[in-house]
């Protein structure tokens, strides 16, 4: 049971673990804080329902470009995933029965936004405020994702727009497309699904492409229910299946890594894949991109090429620049009457909004403390930001493999966190120290200088405002699981509470009486 405390005159809730976010990252740190014999925890969730990316993408055509027996915690295999790559349904129902399997649904608070998190340095814990009022946690774990709040261009006249205007996700389902005039903006990894699964319905759809994208045959089909009563009969096959689809990927991180130019065989059969779709020599020079392979995440389809070249889609080489009225006017000039503008422009990865409502020990945001660029130790925590920890931090991400690999590197590296604050007993914290974040930002952007996404030519989603790529981890997922299987306390500070003045002991007439302490469940913070 979680305990009681009282702060100005009203009680509020205190727990050892706040989790904030139910995704695969705010689910698995509940999964894992369980396994630990820890149960006074509560998974914080804006949303009112569980799922993260999964609950909030639900546009036409969504998928995952991971093969789902490597998409999915190693600890809760799926022997009857539906397909090798699975759809956004499945996967949003896989996380359902999570929550239900490991009996997470008591500790998750829907409908619950965090609104600022404020570090309190004399009780060693943190204050959350809500949107469903105040509690405090000894230890927070931000597992909000880098996928979570869509970003949106400032388009100049997008506010006169009289027509249907949406991010892709926050897909307006109410909004019939049949005969529309609609402009796509973004070819990224959500526009290459959405294009194909609307471009049959719209009148005319015309595509705003900025930098063309790598786009590699999807090799996806049916799993067979022979391959999922195998699965259930025996066991280890699913994680055999899982082994050899990991085993595949940590091979191919070298290229991506250590040595490019070894990508040149891919590129040409990428090339290859849009000869084949395309026949159009002009539409073929647009969607050819000029930069390496794997700059950019290599994105998975058989039917996005296809779709470009029919009569009702216009591939527009350039950016979407303006707005007027009904008319959507690109970089070069461009213009097109539209019903309806979506777009698939990303999110704010490098510039995580919820570091703007995390307040550390010095008083600023994280954000403030991260205006140079995002800077972790392990992609867990930060300095000035003690009993922090964020899932799917600053460098952590994949361009290559499945992100639930590290999530899980990240949660060993938490439940050793939490053995570690056991182990100093009493009331402790943990504050990662700055010269320990510095050294191991500094051998990872070391190690980053000669991967593809540096230097392939191309400007990512991977790179911050500085150019610097603060996104993606440069080494194997196994490099990453040794770096996060413990904690070194060598890299951090340990505080305690501030020690005060004792108070004068009480007397009696006599001076001899003494007086019997009593313990409350609801104790005065700041006492």
């Amino acid at each position: 049971m979680a305990e009681h405390e009282r702060e100005q005159g009203r009680e509020h809730e205190h727990v050892r673990v706040a989790v904030i976010g139910s995704g695969f990252g705010g689910l698995g740190a509940a999964v894992r804080l369980r396994r630990e014999g820890i149960t006074d925890f509560v998974v914080l969730e804006r949303a009112g329902a569980v799922g993260g990316t999964w609950r909030d993408n639900s546009y036409p055509g969504c998928a995952c470009d991971v093969p789902s027996h490597l998409y999915s915690f190693s600890f809760a295999p799926n022997p009857d995933w539906p397909r090798t790559f699975s759809g956004q349904e499945h996967i949003r129902e896989y996380l359902e029965r999570v929550a239900d399997t490991f009996r997470l649904r008591s500790h998750i608070r829907l409908n619950t936004e965090v609104t600022q998190a404020r570090w309190d340095a004399d009780q060693l814990w943190w204050q959350i405020e809500t949107s469903n009022g105040t509690l405090t946690a000894d230890v927070v774990v931000s597992a909000t994702g880098p996928l979570s709040d869509p970003k949106l261009p400032d388009i100049p006249g997008l506010d006169t727009f009289e027509g249907k205007v949406f991010h892709s996700a926050r897909w307006d389902h109410d909004y019939d497309l049949r005969g529309k005039r609609v402009a796509m903006v973004g070819t990224g990894a959500s526009a290459i699904q959405i294009v194909p699964a609307i471009q049959r319905e719209v009148g005319k759809l015309t595509l705003f492409q900025r930098t063309p994208p790598w786009v590699m045959p999807r090799m996806d089909r049916p799993v067979t229910g022979a391959e999922r009563w195998l699965h259930r009969q025996l066991p280890f096959t699913t994680h055999a299946r899982r082994g050899i689809l990991w085993g595949i990927r940590e091979l191919q991180v070298q290229a991506f890594t250590k040595r490019p130019n070894e990508l040149g065989p891919v590129e040409q059969l990428a090339k290859w894949n849009i000869h084949r779709a395309v026949k159009d020599r002009a539409l073929r020079a647009k969607l050819t991109p000029a930069y390496r392979i794997g700059c950019k995440r290599i994105l998975l389809s058989n039917t996005y090429y296809p779709a470009l070249a029919r009569p009702n889609v216009d591939v527009v080489a350039s950016g979407l620049s303006e707005v007027r009225g009904n008319t959507v006017v690109a970089s070069d000039g461009t213009e097109a009457e539209v019903d309806a503008i979506i777009f698939g422009t990303g999110f704010h990865v490098t510039d995580m909004p919820i570091a703007d409502r995390v307040v550390g020990a010095d008083g600023g945001t994280m954000m403030e403390s991260w205006k140079d660029g995002m800077k972790s130790l392990r992609g867990a925590t930060a300095a000035g930001f003690p009993n922090f920890m964020t899932i799917i931090g600053p460098n952590t991400g994949l361009g290559n493999s499945s992100m639930i690999l590290m999530i899980e590197s990240q949660l060993n590296y938490l439940a050793d966190y939490m053995r570690q604050l056991d182990v100093l007993g009493g009331r402790a914290a943990l504050a990662a120290r700055t010269d320990a974040v510095h050294a191991w930002n500094d051998k990872v952007q070391r190690r980053m200088e000669r991967t593809v996404w540096n230097t392939g030519g191309c400007n990512s989603w991977y790179l911050d405002a500085n150019g610097v790529n603060t996104t993606i981890w440069p080494g194997t997922t196994t490099e990453f699981r040794n770096a996060t299987r413990q904690v070194d306390l060598a890299e951090y500070e340990v505080l305690r509470p501030p020690k005060r003045d004792a108070p004068p002991k009480p007397r009696t007439a006599t001076g001899k009486g003494k007086s019997k302490a009593r313990t409350s469940k609801k104790v005065e913070a700041g006492a």
